[in-house]
């Protein structure tokens, strides 16, 4: 019966997950995705068997003991296989969502077309990351998303100066050439408003008189040094 037992003592530590994550995926946003993925199938059918193994050696069926034991080793060893497959897939995901927003932010604020031959780089290399997940290849579809940040990294992270500006109101929003001007997305100069007025004269409700735009006036902003300026200013 003592062999019996320090068998079945053996294969049940055995039975027990034994995954370990790294250092830096213990944190905040693993804790609540790892306690569901604890809960998987092959986890609860390994709880099932430790379960009848600790009743079959009670009732000293230590054959039956032992055969339930080992049967929960192994699917002891398919939630960990399970759980790091799915925190690999969680990443490259993680990952190529990120990319996807660098993206996107970049192209709202139209500096890809100034950083076109970066973000060109960028964009293959987001396509491979999709190409990998489409494969189920998870660690290049990861490797090649946060390539594209790291891509993405050398495009400066300034506002783009912007090439238009839709007009707001003057009595809640104190929109006039001076003020529009001493935007940073417009001049960052109140005294370059004349450049503007020159430039949008024939949209103005009173060519002559630089104080009377109209709300929603949609008004050109020429660059001056030849400053890259793209897309419209409406917030």
């Amino acid at each position: 019966m003592k062999q019996y037992k320090l068998l079945l003592v053996v294969i049940l530590f055995l039975s027990l997950p034994v995954l370990s994550l790294p250092a830096a995926e213990e944190d905040a946003r693993y804790s609540e995705f790892i306690r569901g993925l604890l809960n998987n199938q092959y986890m609860l059918e390994n709880l099932r068997l430790i379960g009848l193994a600790e009743g079959a050696f009670a009732d000293s069926k230590y054959d039956d003991a032992v055969k339930y034991a080992q049967e929960a080793k192994k699917y002891a060893q398919l939630s960990d296989e399970y759980v790091r497959l799915q925190i690999k897939i969680k990443d490259a995901n993680d990952a190529i969502a990120a990319a996807q927003a660098r993206l996107d932010s970049i192209k709202r604020a139209n500096a890809h077309l100034k950083y076109a031959e970066i973000y060109g780089k960028a964009e293959t290399a987001f396509a491979a990351a999709l190409a990998f997940r489409s494969k189920e290849q998870w660690d290049p579809a990861k490797e090649s998303a946060l390539s594209v940040l790291a891509i993405l990294s050398e495009i400066p992270g300034v506002p783009v100066l912007a090439a238009q500006y839709r007009v707001k109101t003057w009595r809640f929003d104190r929109d006039c050439l001076w003020n529009i001007a001493a935007k940073k997305e417009i001049y960052g100069d109140p005294w370059k408003w004349r450049v503007i007025y020159n430039a949008n004269k024939d949209k103005l409700p009173k060519p002559g008189d630089p104080n009377v735009v109209e709300p929603g006036t949609l008004l050109d902003i020429p660059s001056i040094k030849g400053e890259y300026r793209a897309g419209i200013l409406e917030d």
